[in-house]
Parts: C-alpha cells; sequence; structure tokens
C-alpha cells in the first residue's frame, strides 16, 4: 500500500505500508540501533515519535512477549529501508507487520532512510505526516507544518501507570505487601519506566513499587524507603507539570538514583536548565566517558533533550559526558545521596557496560540504611 511521508521543510518521500492503512502524524527522530526494534517500540521515551531506522533490514527476528519493555507500543511509525517478513527466530511469536497492525501503529518501508537520517543530523528533528489516505504531496507538507509539535506537551502523563502497583517475578501485581520481605524498599516514579529498569531492581534484590508520576514526595516518604528511583520517559522535561517539587522534598531525605528523563527532573531540581539537542540520541553505540575513572562506556540511549553542562551548581559534580558532542550524560550530588544518569543502563537493548550503577544505588541504601 503506497504511502506519503511530507515533512515540514517540504520535502516530500514515497513508501509502502506493511502494516496496513492510515496516517501519523509525529516528531521525525532517527534510531541507530542494529537490533532491539521491539524494545525501543514499547519503550514510553519514543512517545510520540516517527522513528527512522538507520539499520536497512528490519523484522527477520520478529516480536515475543519476554522482550516487550512496556504493555504497548509508543512511537507512532516505523520507517524502514527494508521489511522482512518472514522472521526467523524460534522466540518469535508474532512478525511486526502483525505487532504494529494490532496496535493500529504504521510500519512504513522502501523509505530512504539515509536521507532521512542525514536531514535530521543537518537540520535537527522535525515535524513530519505518513498517510496512505492523504496523496496530495502539498497538503501532507501543509499539515506537517501545522502540528503543534511535541516540545510543550506534558507526554508523562500519557505513559505514566495510573495507581501504584509491586513489580514482583518479571509482572507488575497489586500494591499490597509492598513492606513485607527482605531486600531493601525501593520506591519507582514513573515516568514512563521500562520494565528492564525495574527487572533489573528486582535482581539485585530490590523489593520494588511502582507509583504514579504526580504521587505526592509525602506519600512516598510515608512508605518509609530505602531508596527512590526516578524513571526514564518521554518529552521535554520543562513541560513535565507536578514532579520536580516533588523530587526537590526528597533530595537529602532518601537516596535517589534518576535515569533518562529522571535524571533531567532532578537537574531541574538541583536549578539547572535543559535545552533540545539538535537530532537527539537514539541507539545502542553511544560512547560515554565516566569522568571518575577515565573509562569508556558504550552505552544505549534514547533522548531529545540534555541539560546544560553550564548551569550545574557547585554543589553538583559531573561525572558523565558524551565523547560525540560532550555533552552531560551524569552527575551526582556532592553532599546529598542523589546521583542520576542520561544514558540507559539498563541495556535493553544495549551493552551491559553501566550495569554497576544498580550496584551504586544499592550501596547508597546501604550507607543511609
Amino acid at each position: 500500500m503506497k504511502a506519503l511521508i511530507g515533512l515540514e521543510d517540504g520535502t516530500v518521500l514515497t513508501a509502502r505500508s506493511f502494516s496496513g492503512s492510515g496516517e501519523a502524524m509525529g516528531e521525525l527522530v532517527f534510531n541507530t540501533s542494529m537490533t532491539g526494534y521491539q524494545e525501543l517500540l514499547t519503550d514510553p521515551s519514543g512517545a510520540g515519535q516517527l522513528v527512522t531506522m538507520t539499520y536497512p533490514l528490519i523484522g527477520n527476528s520478529g516480536v515475543n512477549p519476554e522482550d516487550m519493555e512496556s504493555a504497548g507500543i509508543h512511537p507512532r511509525a516505523l520507517l524502514v529501508r527494508e521489511y522482512q517478513r518472514w522472521p526467523s527466530n524460534y522466540r518469535a511469536t508474532e512478525s511486526l507487520a502483525d505487532f504494529l497492525q494490532r496496535s493500529g501503529v504504521l510500519g512504513v518501508e522502501g523509505v530512504d532512510t539515509r536521507l532521512l537520517t542525514r536531514k535530521i543530523r543537518t537540520a535537527g528533528t522535525m515535524k513530519a505526516l505518513i498517510s496512505t489516505e492523504d496523496m496530495d504531496p502539498d497538503s501532507v507538507v501543509r499539515r506537517a507544518r501545522a502540528w503543534s509539535g511535541l516540545d510543550e506537551r506534558d507526554l508523562v502523563k500519557q505513559v505514566s501507570c495510573v495507581t501504584r502497583y509491586r513489580w514482583q517475578d518479571d509482572v507488575p501485581l497489586p500494591a499490597d505487601h509492598f513492606a513485607e520481605g527482605a531486600g531493601y524498599k525501593v520506591v519507582v516514579y514513573d515516568y514512563g519506566v521500562k520494565y528492564a529498569q525495574l527487572r533489573l531492581l528486582a535482581r539485585k534484590g530490590c523489593r520494588v513499587l511502582v507509583v504514579p508520576a504526580d504521587t505526592p514526595a509525602e506519600e512516598v516518604l510515608a512508605l518509609q524507603p530505602d531508596g527512590v528511583f526516578l524513571s526514564s520517559g518521554p518529552g521535554n522535561p520543562a513541560a513535565v507539570h507536578n514532579v520536580v517539587g516533588n523530587v526537590k522534598k526528597l533530595l537529602g531525605q532518601v537516596p535517589i538514583f534518576g535515569i533518562c528523563l529522571g535524571h533531567l527532573l532532578l537537574g531541574l531540581a538541583y536549578g539547572c536548565r535543559t535545552y533540545k539537542l539538535k537530532a537527539g540520541h537514539r541507539g545502542s553505540n553511544h560512547p560515554v566517558k565516566n569522568l571518575l575513572t577515565g573509562r569508556v562506556e558504550i552505552t544505549s540511549q534514547s533522548h531529545g533533550f540534555c541539560i546544560d553542562t553550564a548551569s550545574v551548581p557547585a554543589s553538583v559534580e559531573a561525572t558523565h559526558t558524551n565523547l560525540n558532542d560532550n555533552s552531560l550524560e551524569g552527575m551526582r550530588h556532592r553532599e546529598l545521596p542523589a546521583f542520576s544518569v542520561q544514558y540507559h543502563p539498563e541495556f535493553a537493548s544495549g551493552p551491559h557496560d553501566a550495569e554497576y550503577l544498580f550496584d551504586r544505588f544499592i550501596q547508597l541504601m546501604e550507607q543511609a540504611s
């Protein structure tokens, strides 16, 4: 089925839908991962995006329930050079096309992904419309330009849980009995949490309770947690409502570990400024230098915003930096038990280089107990 892709800069490309008819309006981005398309599709950090895969062949491993990173798909469309219709993997339970179609998400192939990637690298992320219904090139461009975009939207409220739940045995369970059992009690603020983050906390022996993003700090402290985890999530941190004030109240009261959006929100609580990256960092092969050890880590990343290094207060120390563009990738408070990273140390899907950060969180809770 023929599809048109209209970009706000006036570019129009033709493609073929492999997931049925429909339209998708969103922010056009690219991801450099060679594997893990199911993980990135189910990562809430991709909410509202049209994801272009730079790796040319997508779909060969199919889809399976074990590799889900949330309950569903969050990007509005997936753009690939070539879709593989016949997956060959013993774990696959359905094809990527069936997965997308079942979720009402567009998948298009036959796209010049190199062209799109170079455009985004040069001009930055941009608004775009993909349609199998509107075949007028001028119309798809005009509609893309008229769209309001994502920067001013609070995307966290779209992906956060509504009620608290316990994470145990790799499944969400009712929140009862959180206080019972062995291991440190960790409250996870769900800004768009990935299941891999919950799995790793549980694997480290923690009792994990996930709460909605706007849960008051007083309610969290009343649970007497040993630590608070600020999860990853989508969008502009400055557009997220009723969150930063709670993080401020938690500082100094309990050890805090933040990832991705959680890192940005912790930065805002410190008094830092954030800004939008030109093309964003999305992929599983981004080199990051640990400034404390001098070691280089290969990291998985999925973010479009970053903390302005010049705005970091003297009470906070930079711990990691991106070797591609020198953007801030990690920081820790010099006096309070709080630290965070911009990338994804839970490695789903990505390398294992940064798993030690979860051990550091455990150590902070040990020292505070």
